[in-house]
């Protein structure tokens, strides 16, 4: 997510305070202001493909109960039979047999509904790549935020331990992490919100040093305004703007680093719905039945792209020079 830092850094402006301002004003984007920014994402073409992407697939989430014919872990043929458990996909209006049962991708190597396993797969994908980026933004804003308030050597202490983190790969270090902890979701989005913290925290403290130098400050600091009061009403809300598009764009990375250790055995596991699970359990197969890679890998490619390009837009669009 290092990438991220350069991604926002025409962001960073609308947040900090005209030069000259001599009276403590936040200029946090007001509700038309917002209104303004999502007509700017539906104006570009990015920000559209992004946005419908998105919509569909948290669609498939919230509605998978209603979207897909079988439970996900229903086995539905006997596995010992081969040549249903791989059967290809089979949809009527395409010329299969009416006499034959529907199954939209096919069913999978335990003879499961691969349609109903991929869109439940969707509902973990989304929770994980959520709860990993909330974890990641609340540690990384409150490190950046006392970091770059207080400075110094808390400052160079807190600083130095986020360059250390960053110097290892991060699925790498994720391994390593989930291997520790023990296999599993709950420890997977643990791993993948420690190694994201970092990035978050460098977005927020380069935005509060900028902030902490500004006349409002200065004249709050005259005025006895308390540090937490500083920090919580004049310059936390300056720091809103980067890290929304950072906590889109790090979303798709999230949902990347779920479905890659899924794939390799260290995320959720069998017989749960989850892409890189999916993938891992079917490639094998690849030449025979490539349609159980294919249809997983094609959502994470679909929900990785969706929230690039929103992340682009909301980036463009917040982004005064645009304005």
């Amino acid at each position: 997510m290092s990438a991220d830092l350069d991604v926002v850094a025409g962001t960073a402006e609308l947040a900090a305070p005209a030069p000259g301002t001599d009276h403590p004003h936040v200029p946090v984007p007001s509700p038309s202001r917002w209104r303004d920014v999502f007509a700017q994402i539906l104006l570009s073409w990015s920000g559209r493909i992004g946005l419908a992407f998105a919509m569909l697939i948290v669609g498939l989430a919230v509605f998978a109960p209603l979207i897909a014919p079988y439970d996900p872990n229903e086995v539905l043929t006997d596995p010992a039979a081969n040549e249903r458990t791989l059967e290809t996909p089979c949809i009527h209006l395409f010329g299969c047999p009416d006499s034959d049962v529907q199954h939209l991708m096919g069913l999978d190597e335990n003879g499961r509904d691969e349609f109903s396993r991929v869109v439940f797969g969707a509902r973990i994908s989304l929770v994980a790549g959520a709860s990993t980026v909330f974890i990641a933004v609340v540690f990384g804003t409150a490190i950046g935020l006392i970091a770059g308030f207080f400075g110094r050597r808390l400052d160079n202490v807190l600083m130095r331990c986020m360059d250390v983190l960053l110097s290892f790969p991060s699925l790498l270090l994720a391994i390593l992490i989930v291997t520790v902890l023990g296999r599993g979701l709950v420890n997977s989005v643990l791993a993948i919100a420690i190694v994201s913290v970092p990035a978050y925290a460098r977005v927020v403290r380069g935005q509060v040093l900028s902030v902490r130098e500004q006349d409002f400050i200065t004249a709050d600091r005259a005025l006895g305004v308390r540090n937490r009061r500083l920090l919580t009403h004049r310059v936390f809300p300056n720091t809103l703007t980067p890290l929304i598009v950072v906590s889109t764009l790090g979303f798709a990375t999230a949902v990347l680093e779920i479905a890659g250790l899924g794939f390799l055995g260290l995320g959720v596991q069998p017989p749960d719905a989850e892409w890189g699970t999916m993938i891992s359990a079917a490639y094998r197969n690849i030449f025979n039945s490539p349609h159980l890679v294919l249809f997983p890998g094609l959502l994470i490619f679909v929900n990785v792209l969706a929230f690039n390009l929103l992340g682009d837009a909301l980036r463009d669009a917040l982004d005064p020079r645009h304005s």
